[in-house]
């Protein structure tokens, strides 16, 4: 159920461009999400949309993944094992800023007269650039060109360009070249602005953060070292720079612990750019000591000047090359097309920004576009991220699922913690430890375990292969499944019950038998015991490594297969639904309808213990179910399930339109397939939930790309099986998307006429269209003409 109208920018603001997102001229209406929508990021670095003159900023941030500071989680009352560490990412020193002074006239974008202005994200190259004409009052005029990228080839670097040029007059002209440290001391109009009951915003530290070790400065070089105050973590940050210019000009520069800066003074002549090629390199770590960041930073930027910067676009251009080919969805129609073709393909460029380099480090559920959150990794890296990242982009994945085993250790010591045996991972985290003050909504979704025994499933199925599995997934399945046996317990109906566990919708907490917690539970027990059997008989050697490394008992994968075929699974045959669990039907219905716009999301306006008493639902779970396990439902109960539970659910959560889309378009509901894609679509482009200044969704931004190959598409890969049962809407005229499935390259294109299946590299394979076996083979199409009479069929026409 769609509870809030969207509305995009202007045109005349942001016109239509399918591989560009272009500002025409500066607006403070939309400044704030502006900085979200033009941040770049490379996994491991990410700059927020900011201007280079470094005001007006509304919420600048420079963030190094991982990168955090810690404090202590104060409980009104403390009870056994709550979480007592908060971990926060920092804002670490920004590097982007160029400060322009004209006849020492201070260029302010806000109160400047500007012509010509144009501030482009280019997705097909990975740069932001701008340019504009600045007219001052004594009648002079003003070219200012920017371009900047953070490199997607060199995970450490940044790199800028600022060009001046007088065109009218001659003029003295100052260029301040600046690395501020934001954290400690940004001014009082940056200080961010926090509703104390929000709890999706980062925290505000209140102490010094970023302790300065080193600062050196010479000639154009800057270099600062810090260590955090309580996580003890390190960080140097490096700038260099080169100036060509024809114009006399004069360089000198000055440090200190929270500011370097490179002063580059010329005597402009008219025509004479004055062009400043700027370099920035970040290093973090856990345990590094500074002076060696620092030396790693030197050497960063030592390459980076032999490099240059046309080289480094060259390159920035090569591996998005890679990217767009594998994940590029485009979508033909009658209408709109370019519009949802720039939408589609700033989701996904979103979703590459956030995981390109994301190496020995996890997504944060806004990636590095800003700090709500606190920069912390959820579940959503495994539900929603990494199937795209499976299907186009495997390395990235792997290095994914790679991360998450190194907590593993850490989630067997919470498990004891929480007196269970195995491994409880943290709901929120950057180190391993949880770092969820509410355990209601935070600790008690044990599901992220079976989320992430599904995420190794899938990659495994998609892969085709064990190694990933031998690796590291095998130790996490079983050190899963062991929780899972010990938590939950034999009823006297003999069946396997697990009790005070929170779904994935967090308005209904604390529950006994969440159905989709039960359904991900019994896979997980499952598919531990499946896969412990298949590699005692096909890999014995990894086996016995395996054994060893968990001390598997004998009697163990018997007791995992015992509780999976036991679990139970809530079913009401009065209504023919799944109950989202066993107390969930029989509350009172939130009246929808008539809550107040303004009143939503329910979380900032109700006590949740308001909402706890109500039948509603702030994300998709049954749903999700239903997507994620969808051969353990028949097509009725889909139907049927889907009906009951959209009514309920308020689009409070930016998890839940793409999985509702999905769902829609396998049962045939073509309207709501589209109400809701365009809702994840448009998530942050239009600003829905009204957040897009805290960053960019980036599970949503994924979960575009799950609903057009998932849902409209028809992709389904259960058992490892590869199958299409397209639900093309009526209103596109084609869809067309690619796979990288089991070392083979598929492309495929659906049309109102025909379906085109073709594998452009690799073996053949057998897939399953509309249920009929066929056969892909290199070079060979398989081309299905399209049903007409099957369109007829559907519901009632819709409006794209």
């Amino acid at each position: 159920m769609l509870k809030r109208e969207f509305v995009l920018p202007p045109e005349h603001l942001y016109p239509p461009d399918e591989w560009r997102i272009v500002e025409t001229r500066y607006t403070d209406e939309y400044a704030d999400r502006a900085e979200t929508v033009f941040s770049l990021g490379n996994g491991f670095l990410g700059v927020r949309g900011t201007f280079e003159e470094g005001r007006p900023a509304r919420s600048p941030g420079t963030y190094v993944n991982g990168l955090h500071e810690t404090w202590p989680i104060v409980h009104a009352e403390e009870a056994h094992a709550l979480a007592r560490l908060g971990q926060t990412i920092v804002i670490v020193p920004d590097s982007t800023i160029f400060k322009l002074y004209v006849d020492d006239e201070p260029l302010f974008l806000a109160t400047a007269r500007l012509r010509d202005y144009r501030r482009i994200l280019d997705m097909r190259n990975g740069i932001l650039s701008r340019e504009f004409v600045w007219a001052l009052p004594s009648g002079k005029h003003v070219r200012v060109r920017s371009t900047r990228l953070v490199s997607f080839e060199h995970r450490h670097l940044v790199a800028m360009t600022y060009e001046v040029t007088m065109l009218d007059h001659a003029a003295p002209v100052a260029i301040s070249s600046q690395v501020v440290n934001r954290q400690d001391s940004r001014p009082v109009d940056e200080m961010p602005e926090q509703r104390p009951s929000d709890p999706r915003l980062a925290k505000v530290l209140p102490q010094r953060v970023l302790n300065a070790r080193v600062t050196e400065q010479v000639d154009s070089r800057v270099l600062l070292g810090y260590r955090t105050t309580n996580s003890r973590m390190t960080l140097a940050v490096g700038v260099d720079h080169v100036v060509d210019t024809q114009c006399p000009y004069q360089v000198e520069g000055s440090v200190d612990q929270d500011n370097g800066e490179v002063l580059i003074t010329a005597d402009a002549s008219p025509g004479v750019p004055i062009r400043i090629t700027k370099f920035a390199t970040y290093q973090g770590s856990r345990t590094i000591p500074v002076p060696e960041l620092v030396d790693r930073s030197r050497r960063t930027l030592d390459r980076a000047l032999r490099t240059g910067f046309d080289t480094l676009v060259e390159q920035q251009r090569h591996q998005l090359d890679q990217f767009w080919d594998r994940a590029d969805v485009r979508v033909e129609s009658r209408s709109d097309q370019v519009r949802r073709q720039q939408a589609i393909r700033w989701n996904l460029f979103q979703v590459a920004q956030a995981s390109w380099r994301a190496e020995n480090a996890g997504i944060p559920a806004k990636g590095l576009t800003g700090h709500a959150y606190d920069g912390h990794y959820f579940w959503d890296t495994e539900i929603y991220v990494l199937p795209f990242l499976s299907y186009t982009q495997p390395r990235i994945a792997a290095n994914l699922l790679r991360h998450r085993h190194s907590m593993l250790d850490l989630a067997r010591d919470r498990a004891k913690a929480m007196s269970q045996n195995g491994a409880l991972f943290p709901w929120r985290t950057l180190t391993g430890e949880e770092a969820s003050a509410n355990f209601q909504t935070g600790t008690a979704q044990y599901h992220i375990n079976a989320d992430i025994a599904y995420a190794i499933r899938r990659h495994t199925n998609v892969q085709g292969d064990l190694d990933l599995m031998c690796e590291v997934g095998a130790e996490m399945l079983v050190e899963t499944a062991r929780l899972w046996e010990d938590l939950g317990f034999y009823g006297a109906d003999g069946k396997f019950h697990i009790y005070g566990v929170t779904g994935p919708d967090e308005y209904t907490t604390v529950v006994n038998d969440n159905t989709y917690t039960n359904l991900m539970a019994r896979l997980n027990l499952s598919y531990a015991a499946s896969t412990v059997r298949m590699l005692r008989k096909e890999r014995p050697d990894a086996y016995v490594v395996l054994a060893h490394e968990v001390d598997l008992r004998p009697d163990e994968i018997e007791s995992w297969e015992r509780a999976a075929a036991a679990m139970h699974v809530p079913y009401d045959p009065q209504r023919g639904i799944h109950p989202q669990d066993d107390t969930f039907l029989k509350r009172e219905m939130w009246d929808l309808k008539n809550t107040p716009r303004e009143k939503f999301p329910l979380l900032l306006h109700y006590h949740p213990l308001v909402i706890y008493r109500y039948q509603v639902i702030k994300q998709a779970d049954i749903v999700l179910a239903m997507f994620l396990l969808g051969n353990e439902f028949s097509q009725e109960q889909k139907r049927v399930n889907y009906e009951y539970y959209d009514p309920l659910t308020t689009g409070d959560s930016s998890l839940s339109a793409c999985v509702q889309s999905i769902l829609a378009a396998e049962i045939g509901n073509e309207r709501q397939a589209l109400q809701y894609f365009n809702y994840a679509l448009l998530m942050d482009l239009a600003d829905i939930a009204g957040n897009t200044s805290n960053g960019v969704h980036i599970a949503s931004a994924a979960g575009v790309w799950s609903s057009l190959v998932f849902g409209f598409g028809g992709v389904r890969d259960f058992h490892g099986d590869l199958s299409f049962a397209p639900a093309l809407p009526r209103v596109w005229s084609s869809l067309s998307f690619s796979l990288r499935f089991r070392k083979r390259q598929i492309r495929v294109r659906l049309s109102q006429d025909e379906e085109r299946y073709l594998i452009e590299e690799g073996e053949p394979l057998e897939v399953t269209i509309r249920g009929e076996q066929h056969l892909l083979r290199t070079d060979v199409p398989v081309v299905i003409p399209r049903d007409p009479a099957a369109n007829r069929r559907r519901r009632e026409p819709v409006v794209d």
